[in-house]
């Protein structure tokens, strides 16, 4: 495995494009690691500090990631170095969009990632700049429909990405109108650890489990692993965070999840984020996500929680380990070799299958089907992982492996 990750580590990108704005200090570069089946794939991000190393590291992860979610293609990432909360925002996503749009009209296609939203930002902008979905890329690179195809597709595409959850199993408030792009990254994140619990032995009930970060991935799978029974015991987030050593109630997660803050956690009872950073390394918790930014999590943090009793983790965040290697670094394979570590590119793989399922042929939009199409994808790739090696050690480095020779 080590030898096929250097060497798909070490290969040149197939194209970096580079853009810098010239009404402010932004710059961007979109890198499309290979055109592998005709197109690729990967959303835009945009932090202050963020530079092209970043944005390629996070293709090469999206190329794995398709090995598991589909389509066949290859991966590609854009990034903006520019503040998010800068009023100029609008306008640089404008530019850099206008600028891509040749790319996301022949071969790539996009979506949200970091500080840039799906919804809101990228669809409008990249409709006003003539591309028809940020995804025509991938269908006229990789799909190559039919005129009539192609536009029924997109059609579905945009309606199912946007869906408004209408089944409660799925959304904590039907009546708040929380859509598929909302829920499902989580969703995946948490039926990771189930499917984990039901192909290696055990049971996700009663599991103590720690959530760092509650935007958007880490609530959701606060939600969906206490609906399944999980005892969710710790969160931390970038404000603080809380502890109940008894575990939250279902109840209890659903109302943190409605009463965030936007993408932070918000509660009366908050624990000031030194004291938690401090404390909640050593709670006594079987499951682990983390759902925050990438590369925080140190190897004395990791090292804690697996002296505390820790058996597996789900990673919602990519790349979660503060590992300067693009992929498989010091501290991931330590934690590999210790306890049950569940990829990023089968656990969070929920809105890159979405965007494989809408694009692939016509399919049942229900939220059943939507959720259940997720669901399969990630039991298959850890079934398949477990049909290679059922050891409950060294998943990663097995699904790495898995994933490499498809591209190799």
């Amino acid at each position: 495995m080590k030898e096929l990750l250097t060497q798909y580590e070490e290969k040149s990108p197939e194209i970096v494009f580079y853009w810098k704005d010239p009404e402010t200090e932004a710059e961007g570069w979109a890198v499309i690691n290979s055109l592998r089946g005709g197109a690729a794939g990967g959303g835009t991000r945009m932090r202050k500090g963020l530079d092209m190393n970043e944005v390629l590291s996070l293709a090469k992860t999206m190329e794995v990631k398709f090995t598991v979610s589909g389509p066949a293609i290859g991966g590609a990432k854009s990034g903006i170095n520019f503040d998010p909360k800068d009023p100029r925002k609008k306008g640089v996503l404008e530019r850099w969009y206008k600028a891509v749009s040749p790319l996301l009209k022949s071969y790539y296609g996009t979506g949200g990632d970091l500080n840039v939203d799906e919804i809101h930002e990228v669809i409008p902008i990249t409709e006003e700049c003539g591309v028809w979905h940020p995804q025509e890329g991938v269908f006229n690179g990789h799909f190559k429909p039919t005129e009539a195809d192609k536009i029924n597709r997109i059609g579905q595409l945009r309606q199912g990405v946007i869906k408004v959850l209408e089944n409660d199993t799925f959304s904590p408030n039907i009546a708040r109108k929380y859509t598929v792009a909302d829920m499902v990254t989580g969703y995946g994140v948490a039926e990771a650890v189930r499917y984990f619990y039901d192909i290696y032995g055990g049971t996700v009930k009663g599991k103590r489990t720690i959530i760092q970060g509650f935007g958007n991935v880490g609530a959701a799978a606060a939600f969906y692993l206490s609906q399944m029974g999980a005892k969710v015991i710790g969160i931390i987030d970038v404000v603080g965070g809380l502890i109940n050593t008894d575990g939250f109630t279902f109840e209890e997660i659903r109302e943190l999840y409605l009463n965030k803050k936007g993408n932070t956690l918000d509660a009366p009872n908050l624990i000031p984020f030194e004291e938690m950073n401090e404390r909640i390394w050593d709670l006594n918790a079987e499951v682990f996500a983390p759902c925050a930014a990438s590369r925080l999590i140190t190897r004395e943090q990791i090292g804690r929680l697996i002296d505390a009793g820790l058996e597996v983790v789900s990673c919602g965040a990519n790349v979660p380990f503060a590992d300067k290697e693009i992929f498989f670094g010091d501290i991931m394979e330590y934690t590999d070799k210790q306890i049950s570590l569940i990829p990023d590119f089968i656990s969070n793989c929920g809105m890159a299958r979405v965007f494989a399922y809408f694009m692939e042929r016509k399919v049942e939009m229900s939220d059943e089907a939507i959720f259940a199409d997720t669901s399969n994808t990630i039991r298959r790739a850890l079934q398949n992982t477990f049909n290679h090696s059922g050891a409950k050690t060294n998943i990663s480095s097995t699904a790495f492996e898995i994933a490499l020779k498809q591209l190799i």
